[in-house]
């Protein structure tokens, strides 16, 4: 039983490591992350296999060596992605789950996670989405729910393609925003519809999908002879977190016979808060929806639904009839068996990480948190509104995605000079350099491609309900330290 007490000594070290420990504590005692060079680290690491067995105290100490440079995401100053951990009620749910060590596609052998999926399911189709009927799955990742999207639709448009391919019949045609989620474009090609009939439709000054642009894209496909039947808008884009206007896209599905998705992988999290759920107006006429909880909720990764309003069709598109599973014959019923949905067979449980976080807070307590990141990212935007040397991407925004400039000392005030933009682009990945070899903060930055914007920083502010405006002077200050000599 060394295994056994090899994991009892892990947890031991775990817990005692401070990874678990009070944000405040780790804001003021511990680096978000110890950066070593790629090749530097392949030399600390001791990583062989050999053919007689490490000894538990070796293997202590490869686990010691994990948790000193990897990344640790449960510190406060890591805003960096769109997910962010950790979250104590989800971590007891993998971990239990994980003990368990079940796969989620048969009542037979996943009772309770097969129950409890279809509930937690229905109360966010019913209470959050707004459908009366409907069905969904979790999937790994939005990515991959994402993916169900235009399967489904495409199954829809053609269910003859399951048995037949895509040989003989109309070329398809997708649209997505520019500032669509990449997995979009994945997902054309992984289907056979091809990336060059995934058409691009152009975003307004805010980032949002223009519906006019998208009606006289759909013209301009049929008049070709192709065959329009997706559209992918955005509730909360990846970079500006900006939500397309769901209502008049809708409108558009309608006239021209679209599924219509929304994805609402970073952004479907605001349907927990009543003062913010406005964003989503008009969600409850979609065909489908991603939302990530794993995203600003915070839960482990990964914790993705895929949802639709159209019961049966996951069956319909993914059912292979496996006799060797999915027997008639069986002693209950075999509408609990959630495998001929599912595009995998062995699919990991996910929900109970979902349904501990959230039957443990609370509806309150979920929006509260979600209120919390809405005022703490209002907090710093007028911060940096009225602070010397940041520059906002966007007059306003209307999710936790703060975007911006640091103009350090030595540009300041030279606005107007010819490179003054080439030389700009310099300063973020400059200043991202110290912050992580420093371990201070971790703050992603990327150019914006749609808006001709050079490289700037997107402040991502979570469900972190020790967030605070200290933490936000900090970001601010320490950003003036680290450009003082740029």
């Amino acid at each position: 039983m060394e295994d056994i007490e090899f994991l009892e000594r892990v947890v031991k070290r775990v817990m005692s490591s401070g990874i678990l420990g009070n944000p405040k504590d780790l804001r003021n005692h511990s680096k978000v992350t110890e950066f070593v060079d790629p090749e530097d680290l392949k030399r600390k690491l001791d990583l062989e296999i050999l053919d007689e067995p490490a000894s538990n105290e070796e293997l202590l100490g490869l686990c010691e060596d994990v948790m000193r440079y990897s990344v640790k995401t449960g510190h406060p100053m890591f805003l960096n992605q769109l997910y962010h951990g950790l979250d104590g009620y989800c971590v007891a749910g993998a971990w239990l789950t994980d003990v368990l060590n079940t796969s989620q596609s048969t009542y037979e052998i996943s009772p309770v996670f097969t129950v409890m999926e279809t509930f937690v399911i229905r109360h966010i189709i019913n209470n959050f989405i707004g459908w009366d009927d409907g069905e969904g799955i979790f999937s790994p990742g939005g990515s991959v729910a994402n993916m169900y999207a235009m399967f489904v639709a495409r199954h829809k448009a053609l269910p003859d393609v399951k048995t037949k391919g895509l040989r003989g019949f109309p070329q398809l045609v997708a649209f997505v925003s520019e500032d669509g989620h990449y997995s979009t474009t994945k997902t054309a090609n992984w289907l056979g519809i091809g990336t060059d009939n995934l058409v691009i439709i152009k975003v307004d000054d805010r980032g949002r999908m223009v519906p006019e642009d998208l009606d006289r894209s759909c013209k301009e496909a049929k008049q070709q002879g192709k065959l329009p039947f997706y559209v992918c808008a955005t509730a909360g884009s990846t970079v500006l977190g900006s939500f397309d206007p769901l209502h008049q896209i809708a409108d558009i599905c309608q006239k021209h016979d679209l599924w219509f998705h929304v994805d609402a992988a970073w952004g479907g999290t605001v349907l927990l808060s009543r003062s913010h759920r406005h964003l989503m107006d008009g969600v409850n006429r979609a065909d489908s929806v991603t939302w990530d909880f794993h995203k600003m909720p915070g839960l482990s990764l990964y914790c993705s639904v895929f949802l639709t309003k159209w019961t049966g069709m996951l069956y319909e598109c993914n059912s292979s009839c496996a006799e060797y599973l999915f027997q008639e014959d069986k002693h209950y019923d075999g509408a609990y068996d959630t495998g001929e949905k599912s595009v995998q067979c062995g699919r990991k449980v996910d929900v109970l990480k979902l349904y501990l976080a959230w039957r443990g807070r609370g509806q309150i307590g979920m929006e509260q948190l979600v209120n919390h990141a809405f005022n703490m990212a209002q907090y710093f935007f007028e911060k940096i509104k009225h602070t010397k040397g940041f520059k906002l991407v966007l007059p306003e925004f209307q999710f936790t995605n703060i975007c911006f400039w640091y103009v350090p000392p030595s540009l300041q005030g030279k606005e107007h000079t010819p490179d003054f933009w080439d030389q700009l682009s310099t300063i973020a990945p400059k200043l991202k350099e110290k912050m992580t070899k420093q371990g201070t903060m971790m703050i992603a930055y990327q150019p914006l491609s749609s808006k001709s914007f050079p490289n700037f920083f997107r402040l991502i502010v979570h469900c972190l309900p020790s967030l605070s405006k200290e933490d936000m002077d900090f970001i601010v200050t320490e950003l003036q330290r680290l450009a003082e000599d740029l």
